[in-house]
């Protein structure tokens, strides 16, 4: 960590030309990462990346510098340097009285990972390996990755903010590869978050890599689904994908304050069905998207984005904040140490209902359900999205068929969306990602109950 002076003296430097707030940014990651690719270890990566970043903010604009040289001179030529790029009202001189801020809920980790073995790691990715393997000669190939990082942060800000924080994730992936007569298929698990070794107690690799194995084999033999119009259900296992780029982007500060969002101007108005409540939770124990502090130094909350249907909030940085005339939300995130924050999310997911799960096709002549989901894209200005299905099945005269459909597609506008949910059940599902942004990517968590949609476009073959 840095010397409280050491800090004080760069905050003076970056605003001896003026600005409205500075802060410094320290951070000294150690990552572990084990990749394994048909059955050998491929990488086995460890080391330390430290450095720190300065940020000041003048007339709601940020100037943004960064060095991995953490000697007293290196660090206030780069505050020096900063300061050139300033257009302040005047010059400051500031005397800073740091109050160090305790963090409101703190998450416990049982095994650090630092305290266990490289070979019993890369045990991990084998057994794994193995598993997939041996379920099927049609399986291809098997990707698994094992990673885990302690990051410790250091936040310093004009305002007299002194916040120090350790973050530990672990993360486990399987990819599996099936092919047969032609045709092929992936499928994809995973499991992490805000955890230690502990992770692996409470769930079982090989099971992971086998229920890959098993969805990339079912798919060899699905048939291509016909496009169309019709209602589709989406199940909690299918992750919170629909709710993280139908609306999560788009509640994001610096895509409203810009007009690149479809919901910018939208605080206060209707953008969802009454029964829709969107909420983003950086507190909550073991989730991948969680922090006792932001990288701002703000304390990580629970922020309802849209409550019964009515847009309330925006998740914001300090920057947007100040702009916006609004208290900080606790979101503003960054990759690391070489880049500036932004509004990012942290675990978003659509507030669960009373329905039950088993309802949810009552009704339904003929559709989609929807039990993975794959990647998606949208455009936030407009709300208009592109949604893989990874498993699905046919729904009709109100039952899953079973029958088992690929080349799936869900094509639709967010706000049109969220508008028309009818069904909402009380069965949370999570699940875990890394979410790109401007070029940086953060942990996150996603979730959503079991929901309905009455009509939505599906892509496929041609009727």
């Amino acid at each position: 960590m840095l010397k409280e002076e050491l800090c004080h003296d760069m905050i003076r430097a970056a605003l001896s030309r003026g600005g409205d707030y500075c802060d410094v940014f320290f951070e000294s990651k150690t990552p572990l990462s084990i990749s394994l690719e048909d059955g050998n270890i491929e990488r086995f990566f460890t080391g330390n990346d430290t450095g720190v970043g300065i940020r000041v903010i003048s007339r709601n604009k940020s100037c943004y510098a960064y060095t991995n040289e953490l000697t007293s001179g290196a660090l206030l030529d780069a505050a020096s340097g900063l300061a050139l790029a300033v257009i302040g009202r005047k010059p400051k001189d500031i005397t800073l009285n740091l109050v160090r801020s305790k963090p409101a809920i703190d998450f416990a980790i049982l095994k650090p990972p630092v305290s266990i073995k490289a070979e019993e790691k890369t045990d991990l990715v084998m057994r794994a390996d193995r598993a997939a393997r041996a379920l099927a000669d049609k399986i291809r190939q098997v990707s698994v990755s094992y990673h885990d990082y302690i990051q410790r942060v250091m936040i310093v800000n004009s305002e007299g903010l002194l916040c120090e924080d350790e973050r530990v994730q672990s993360l486990f992936t399987v990819t599996v590869v099936a092919s047969d007569e032609g045709i092929t298929q992936s499928a994809y698990e995973s499991a992490g978050g805000f955890t230690g070794f502990e992770l692996f107690d409470s769930i079982n690799v090989e099971e992971l890599s086998i229920k890959a194995a098993k969805r990339a084999l079912m798919m060899l033999r699905a048939d291509r689904i016909q496009g169309g119009r019709m209602p589709v259900v989406i199940s909690s296992e299918a992750g919170g994908t629909m709710i993280h780029e139908a609306i999560g982007h788009g509640l994001e500060a610096d895509l409203t304050g810009q007009g690149l969002s479809v919901y910018a101007g939208k605080l206060g108005e209707r953008v969802a069905s009454d029964a829709v409540t969107v909420i983003d939770d950086g507190t909550m124990p073991g989730k991948r998207g969680s922090y006792r502090f932001d990288d701002e130094g703000t304390h990580s909350g629970r922020n309802v984005l849209v409550e019964n249907g009515i847009l309330v909030k925006y998740m914001n940085d300090r920057l947007w904040a100040m702009k916006d005339g609004a208290a900080p939300t606790g979101n503003g995130r960054r990759e690391s140490y070489k880049y500036r924050p932004i509004p990012r999310m942290t675990n978003t997911y659509l507030a669960a209902g009373s329905d039950k799960a088993e309802d949810a096709f009552k009704g339904i002549k003929e559709g989609l359900f929807v039990k993975k989901m794959g990647g998606g894209q949208v455009n936030t200005v407009t709300g208009d999205f592109v949604f893989d299905v990874q498993e699905g099945f046919l729904i009709k005269d109100s039952c899953n068929t079973g029958q088992l459909v690929r080349g799936a597609t869900l094509c639709g506008n967010g706000p049109e969306v969220l508008r028309s949910i009818d069904f909402i059940s009380s069965d949370l599902g999570f699940a875990i990602g890394t979410c790109g942004k401007d070029g940086q990517g953060v942990p996150v968590t996603d979730a959503l109950p079991t929901i309905r949609i009455p009509e939505i476009v599906v892509g496929g073959a041609s009727r």
